[in-house]
């Protein structure tokens, strides 16, 4: 506990958000609250593959995880599918300390049993907290012990400014973590679980009538997300990890203090676009996110209805960043948006493969999972700049409507896929 205040002695930014939980310090401290940092964001861009950091802003400094903590949970239940400590189809008691958690919860009831394969989809869409707890404690025997076994697993991953407490992230005062440590998480998830890593990109979960959206918004308007946790407690604002494929090219990002959903996920999307669009040439530069930051909290969000101030002002950010904007389709947003022809057609982008024959099943497979009349399947042959040669598997044929429709379809059914704009539009560089 001591070694924890230490830490909050020397973080304003920590206190503040300590503050705004409710938590309340019996000690004094020298630092005045909110100083150092307040109104900034803590982030980082690494490389899936290489690890290499391409963009960080205050990567160090010590937030709360709130439910990005589920990502620690989720890979322990995937190291336990591994080892055969659990099964997918497997049912789970609820006790009554699951069953009471806060919300936001599955509605679970003590002596309900849950399938591990809910408890994996609730904690991704729904980010439900019982089913956290349900997962604690089939593996650790209680919340308390799974939060000691999260935690050494943390130092195992090079995590070495993580401690967890607890399984869901509900508030707790020595819970914390920082934006580079999680970005070490979300790329170890991807890495060492990509078979499980596709539930990340799950759009809703239906459990016993009700179904359940992802948070995770900027999978239906980014291209090439599949994954991976939002989160938000008061203490830590709104937090994101997210990952990102283009050009056979993964990123991985974490957004951490969020002032809204809307900002954290506009610069999100403004990070990601910018470090694609620099072609791995090193480091995004500092001046590049400053200027996105000077016009606002909203800095590349398009507004497609009424000139307001929120559109002008994001209009203004979007060209301060050579215009790369986070819709999904990875369209530029300048001031004078180019005319499309409605008639051109969408198309569905569902990964890139190393062997024509993987593009040609999955693609193949898609398009007999949605059973839509007059859609096409296209397998494009590597790029000449591909850094490995890649077979990309797309459907062809859809209007922007059906193309977002069957996206969502496909995953669904488990499926990724992202939508991709006709050519008439012009498509920021990557």
């Amino acid at each position: 506990m001591i070694s924890w205040f230490r830490h909050a002695h020397r973080d304003a930014t920590f206190l503040r958000r300590l503050a705004a939980a409710g938590f309340v310090l019996a000690l004094a401290v020298g630092a005045p609250l909110g100083a150092a940092h307040a109104g900034k964001y803590e982030a980082i861009v690494i490389d899936a593959d290489t690890g290499e950091v391409l963009h960080e802003q205050s990567a160090d400094v010590q937030s709360y995880p709130a439910s990005l903590t589920k990502m620690m949970t989720l890979y322990l239940v995937f190291d336990a599918l591994e080892s055969g400590k659990l099964t997918l189809d497997q049912q789970l008691p609820v006790s009554q300390h699951a069953a009471t958690r806060a919300p936001s919860r599955l509605g679970l009831m003590p002596g309900d049993t849950i399938a591990v394969r809910d408890v994996i989809l609730g904690l991704v869409t729904k980010s439900a907290n019982d089913a956290a707890s349900v997962a604690a404690e089939a593996l650790g025997g209680s919340e308390n012990a799974f939060a000691e076994k999260m935690t050494q697993k943390a130092r195992q991953l090079g995590m070495t400014n993580t401690v967890f407490r607890n399984a869901s992230g509900l508030p707790d005062p020595q819970q914390h973590t920082t934006a580079r440590d999680l970005s070490k998480l979300a790329r170890a998830l991807y890495k060492n679980h990509p078979k499980e890593y596709r539930y990340f990109a799950t759009e809703s979960f239906t459990y016993r009538g009700a179904t359940h959206a992802n948070h995770n918004h900027l999978m239906s308007r980014f291209e090439g997300m599949d994954g991976i946790k939002t989160g938000f407690i008061n203490a830590s604002g709104f937090n994101l990890a997210a990952s990102a494929v283009r050009n056979g090219r993964r990123l991985i990002g974490v957004v951490m203090g969020g002032q809204s959903a809307r900002s954290r996920d506009n610069q999100m999307a403004t990070l990601l676009n910018a470090v694609f669009a620099r072609g791995g040439r090193g480091r995004l530069p500092e001046t590049v996110i400053a200027s996105a930051e000077n016009d606002g909290d909203e800095p590349a969000v398009v507004e497609t209805a009424s000139e307001n101030t929120e559109t002008q002002m994001a209009k203004r950010a979007v060209s301060a960043v050579n215009a790369f904007s986070p819709v999904g389709t990875a369209h530029a947003a300048p001031a004078a948006a180019p005319r499309v022809d409605r008639a051109e057609k969408y198309t569905i982008q569902l990964g890139a493969f190393s062997k024509q024959a993987a593009a040609d099943k999955v693609a193949a497979n898609a398009l007999a999972k949605l059973r839509m009349k007059g859609k096409t399947v296209q397998v494009a042959g590597p790029a000449k700049d591909d850094k490995e040669k890649l077979w990309r598997a797309r459907l062809a044929g859809f209007s922007k409507g059906e193309a977002q429709h069957a996206c969502r379809t496909l995953h669904k059914k488990h499926i990724s896929c992202s939508v991709v704009a006709p050519s008439g539009i012009k498509m920021a560089r990557s």
